[in-house]
């Protein structure tokens, strides 16, 4: 039977039930003292026998477990789990099981991937034997043996938390594998990563080897070169049991909180859901930005933009010119970026300044959020002292908008043809920045996110790649980048030796600074236990591997090579000019200012490049030169709410708030997108209404357990086992018994989000009662508040505003009727407006196009090579293509060319004949012309055909400030680029 253990190595005491999945008895290797990488089986034995008394006397203080009393029925076998750590892609080679044999008397090395191993075998020789675990090897298993009351799977709850691991199904073969091997070898060494998690697999290998952690063999390597193996097997050390435990105490929190927290929610939100310690706080985060873009309410401010010419009798016709160019288009109706501009001014020896003083006071012309007021007399007063003439203000209302949004004031006017301004003051100032520091995970996920477009587990994968080994022509299997799971700024001594060698030789001693340039992590939970992410060869330059790496790998090696490389350079310098104008015509006290920078030394910028930037070159000025004005904009401007979060803002906020580690980033970002709490749209997150229910029912039961600061001091907690040693049952001692008594409490008191409900503001068309959101399967939707007397029901967009039909111009092929926009839970369609009583229903494309209704299939007389079924054939793009008619329950699908030519002719002829009988559907607008597949939908709606829903009488007289709005409002546009899956019709 598999044994319930601890990190320590040491048996327990109480009885347990579980399986052995793999029967395969294996002797325990007896461990040997430290010994040089090459050492010849001799040696190795010689070294074995001397540690034999040290390893009798550690067996000799291990208690015996109890023995396990005999069980009435043999227990069934326990399900073994998924493996939880993703598996490298390459899978052992098929020669790896006959090793066994050529293993005598050599020495085994076990490390994770075969990637891995392909590398390290290439610096230890014929003398080892390296193999690959493929990640885990064990785990918690996924269900309770039969009869058994464990409510967590594998964690004795009541003996201290005692776990029980089991052999993953799929690595029973590896495990039978590797225990021949350590039977046949003179030595076994750990060589997984230096993680805790690397940690954890190594003294799960060690526990299924019969080797206790204190005698093991275990090598770390922050890089996988010669030299860093070398100097690994020549100072191995025991497992670490501190970070084993600090593992262990993780999985068993996670296991705890995943396995009873998410049983509440499936009672209290709907089936299937699950809740996790660490990425509900994540989803947490998320949401609450959500609320906060959702209750934000601007600031109101205006600013004025001058446009000042050189040569002011040139004004009239740069402002000509300027207004023609800001009327153009791209291709996507986009007018000329900043840029554009920036580079349109250079061109004709323009400066553009801002409004910064007027009448001897700095300028600030503002309004609150909380009290709003109409600005535009003062605006006008403004740009009449800076040089407008016949200012108009207008204003129009924006339903959309709140406080001082709701109203968007445009100030006009004409230039004053004898407005003149002329130099105040220069000023310039000579400014250096310094490089950024070298990659940690967290700042290489980010840079990756914001340069490359990669998401974290992307990023992830291609670091793994690097560090586990590329094959070089060559040079052969090389690992290229040191470990990628780190929190450390440092580079060693030999490194920064190497990259300053480099600096020097490729680009001179301008650009090498005295000394190193020394980093420090602002993350105070940072372990500073490794070095940072780096080339392990800084010579290996990017352009010269570019052949045996992928474009993925490219661009993250380069991404890495170049930030290595600028840390360790001078600063940039920078000469930033300031320019103080005042008009000189008439004494306003009008002083507008207009900035610029210029790169005078690249240093690090040489490696990085320099970046482009919105900021103008200014011409060569003196003082009391005059200049003209073309153009004066006065803005009205707006506070921005808070900023949806991308994967690089959101790994920066776990990071700074203390929540995972560098390791768990990736998985966290993909667990909650995988679960649906949340979505990305633009690359930016959004909270489903899922995310939002679980959320606020998580919070409401465990309120502790979803708040931040808590669980920044579990990860301290864990932290302490690793570093301290702290005792890792009584700190899930202290966790459970708050954690137990939650879950109780909610379970009895918390309601269903089913019946909960928030008033809506809409008069239900049916009745003409209130109408309430409510929460269903799909998410949030729109419902009479009499349901279930009135089953009215409607989807919604994010805002809670009504997804109604619009009419678009196209006809009804079945009954002739109109065809309206309608939404389901599956997105948008068109329907007849007798719908469902006219079943004919349009389906769009991912660009919301219109998608033709294909034929029937037709099922012939040929089984589907996978169930048996008959197979449907098609007329496909390229030919006729079989599939099984089963689909999507079976896939099957049989090749056109496997059928014979007799066949082919055969079917060919029913197909052509059934296509006759069912000749494609033509779709007509209303006046009788064919519509094309892939029309816009957005091109067939009708103005004025979008159906509106009224706003209660109760709902507006709630209206605390009085104003009264239209009786109907407008649903938003079903085509509109914000896509929210409809929820109910």
């Amino acid at each position: 039977m598999a044994r319930a253990s601890s990190a320590d190595g040491t048996k327990t005491d109480a009885p347990t039930k579980t399986r052995k999945v793999a029967k395969v008895k294996a002797k325990a290797t007896e461990a040997a003292t430290p010994a040089k990488p090459k050492a010849k089986p001799k040696a190795a034995e010689g070294a074995a026998k001397k540690a034999a008394p040290a390893k009798k006397a550690a067996k000799a203080a291990t208690p015996k477990a109890a023995k396990a009393p005999k069980a009435t029925k043999a227990p069934k076998a326990t399900k073994a789990p998924k493996e939880p750590k993703e598996a490298p892609e390459a899978a052992p080679e098929e020669g790896d099981e006959a090793e066994g044999a050529s293993a005598r008397g050599k020495q085994l090395v076990i490390v994770e991937s075969p990637a891995k191993a392909k590398t390290i075998n290439k610096y230890l020789g014929s003398n080892f034997v390296v193999q690959a675990s493929v990640g885990h090897i064990r785990d918690l298993p996924t269900k309770s043996e039969k009869g058994a009351k464990q409510p967590v799977p594998g964690v004795d709850l009541e003996h201290g938390f005692r776990p029980t691991y089991v052999v993953l199904t799929n690595k029973s073969k590896t495990v039978a594998d590797l225990k021949r091997l350590a039977k046949n070898a003179s030595q076994v060494w750990f060589a997984t990563d230096l993680d805790r998690e690397g940690e954890a697999i190594a003294w799960h290998l060690a526990e299924e080897l019969r080797i206790p952690p204190q005698a093991a063999r275990r090598v770390v390597f922050n890089a996988i070169t010669q030299q860093a193996v070398h100097r690994a097997f020549a100072n191995p050390r025991p497992i670490d049991v501190n970070k084993v435990n600090a593992q262990q105490a993780r999985r068993i929190l996670d296991r705890i909180v995943g396995y009873q927290a998410s049983p509440l929610l499936w009672k209290k939100v709907a089936r299937g859901l699950s809740a996790g310690r660490v990425q509900s706080v994540a989803v947490k985060l998320i949401v609450e930005r959500e609320r906060e873009i959702a209750a934000f309410v601007p600031d109101e401010r205006w600013e004025v933009t001058v446009r000042l010419c050189v040569d002011p009798s040139q004004a009239a016709p740069l402002a000509s010119a300027w207004t023609t160019f800001l009327a153009t288009v791209d291709e996507k109706g986009k007018g000329p970026t900043l840029k554009a501009q920036n580079t349109w001014m250079s061109q004709h020896a323009a400066i553009e300044s801002e409004l910064v003083e007027l009448g001897g006071e700095k300028f600030s012309l503002t309004a609150a959020s909380t009290a709003p007021r109409d600005l535009s007399a003062d605006v006008s007063r403004v740009v009449e002292a800076v040089g407008l003439v016949d200012v108009k203000a207008t204003a129009r209302d924006n339903p959309e908008g709140k406080g001082p949004q709701k109203t968007l004031r445009t100030i006009t006017g004409a230039l004053d043809p004898a407005a003149r301004y002329r130099v105040k003051s220069v000023e310039t100032k000579r400014t250096s920045s310094r490089p950024l520091a070298p990659f940690i995970t967290s700042s290489l996920q980010i840079a990756a996110a914001n340069q490359l477009g990669f998401t974290t587990q992307r990023t992830m994968r291609a670091a793994q790649q690097l560090y586990e080994g590329i094959a070089i022509p060559g040079e052969g299997q090389v690992g290229l980048i040191t470990y990628m799971r780190t929190d450390a700024t440092a580079l060693s001594a030999e490194a920064l030796t190497q990259i300053r060698g480099f600096i020097e030789s490729r680009f001179g001693e301008p650009y090498l600074p005295e000394k190193p340039n020394i980093y420090t992590s602002s993350n105070k939970d940072a372990q500073e236990a490794h070095e940072a992410i780096r080339p392990t060869d800084i010579s290996r330059r990017p352009e010269d591997l570019r052949e045996a790496l992928t474009d993925e790998q490219f661009k993250l090696y380069s991404l890495i090579w170049s930030r290595t490389v600028a840390c360790q350079m001078t600063p940039a310098q920078w000469d930033a000019t300031a320019v103080m104008f005042e008009r000189a015509d008439k004494p306003t006290g009008a002083v507008v200012r207009a900035t610029g920078r210029t790169l005078v030394f690249d240093g690090f910028l040489k490696v990085l490049g320099v970046q482009a930037t919105d900021e103008q070159t200014l011409p060569t000025l003196g003082e009391g030169q005059a200049f003209g004005t073309f153009s004066i904009e006065p803005q009205q401007k707006f506070q921005s709410p808070p900023p949806r979060y991308t994967e690089a803002s959101l790994v920066k906020t776990l990071e700074a708030e203390g929540i995972g580690r560098p390791s768990t980033y990736a998985s966290i970002i993909s667990v909650i997108q995988e679960r649906k709490y949340v979505e990305q749209l633009d690359r930016r997150f959004y909270a489903t209404d899922l995310g939002e229910v679980v959320t606020d029912k998580l919070v409401e039961a465990f309120k502790d357990l979803m708040d931040v600061g808590y669980t920044r001091a579990m990860e301290a907690q864990l932290d302490e086992i690793e570093d301290k040693g702290a005792d890792w049952q009584k700190m899930l001692e202290r966790f459970y018994g708050g954690f137990r008594r939650s879950l109780d409490i909610a379970s009895d008191t918390m309601t269903h989000a089913k019946a909960e409900a928030q008033p809506a503001i809409y008069k239900c068309p049916k009745c003409g009662s209130p109408t309430c959101y409510r929460f269903g399967k799909n998410g949030r939707f729109l419902s009479c508040t009499t349901y279930p007397e009135c089953d009215y029901a409607a989807p919604i967009t994010r805002d809670g505003r009504p997804l109604l039909p619009e009419r678009v111009d196209m006809v009804c092929p079945d009954d002739g009727s109109d065809m309206e926009l309608r939404n389901s839970r599956f997105g948008p369609f068109l329907a007849s407006v007798n719908f469902p009583h006219t079943k004919f229903v349009i389906n769009l494309d991912k660009k919301e196009g219109v998608k033709l209704p294909t034929p029937p299939a037709l099922e012939v007389d040929v089984p589907c090579p996978k169930c048996g079924a008959p197979l449907n054939l098609r007329m496909g793009k390229r030919g006729p293509w079989l599939g099984c008619s089963k689909f999507p329950k079976c896939r099957g699908r049989l090749a056109w060319t496997a059928l014979d030519e007799e066949k082919q002719a055969a079917l060919s002829k029913q197909l052509t004949a059934h296509e006759k009988a069912h000749p494609p559907v033509v779709l007509k607008r209303r006046d009788g012309r064919v519509i094309a597949e892939g029309t816009p939908v957005a091109e067939l709606l009708i103005p004025g055909g979008l159906a509106e829903l009224e706003i209660h009488p109760d709902a507006l007289a709630a209206k605390s400030d009085g104003e009264n709005k239209p009786a109907t409002v407008v649903a938003a546009p079903a085509a509109a680029p914000e896509k929210t899956p409809a929820l109910r019709n």
